[in-house]
């Protein structure tokens, strides 16, 4: 690993222009890998689903992000964080009609292969809960549930 040093606003966009990443699978050796997210008021995020073996973790830094973990609800305001580890159903989105922006951290890395992945697909016409969509967000650890 090399070290690696961004200032505001650089890093490598993905996904749909919501996100950049910080750090990758490439610049952590596999370890995590890090985006700060920008939401949209009234955006919603990813089916509830689990993680086998990625621990998920979301950071906030402005405005409010709405967590459901396990039946659960929370609206994280800024400075709010959440830990998810591996098997606990969880999404996540933004309810309010604000813009959230928070760092979304991922163990072990891959989240920015699923972003490009999941972007290219919608890209290509590939919709959501269709079986091409499935094989893709199974093949980055990520089980929908519901």
């Amino acid at each position: 690993m090399e070290p690696v040093v961004l200032m505001p606003g650089e890093g490598v966009p993905v996904g749909f222009g919501m996100s950049v990443m910080k750090a990758t699978a490439a610049t952590t050796g596999g370890a995590f890998s890090m985006s700060e997210t920008t939401f949209p008021p009234n955006t919603g995020g990813p089916p509830r689903h689990v993680h086998e073996r990625t621990v998920d973790s979301f950071y906030v830094l402005e405005g409010t992000l709405h967590i459901w973990v396990e039946d659960r609800e929370f609206d994280l305001p800024a400075g709010g964080y959440s830990l998810v580890p591996p098997g606990v159903e969880h999404t996540f989105a933004n309810t309010s009609d604000e813009p959230v922006r928070f760092l979304n951290l991922n163990s072990p890395g891959w989240f920015e292969d699923y972003l490009r992945d999941l972007a290219e697909a919608v890209e290509e016409g590939i919709i959501p809960g269709g079986e091409e969509f499935a094989r893709i967000v199974e093949k980055y650890d990520i089980k929908p549930t519901g």
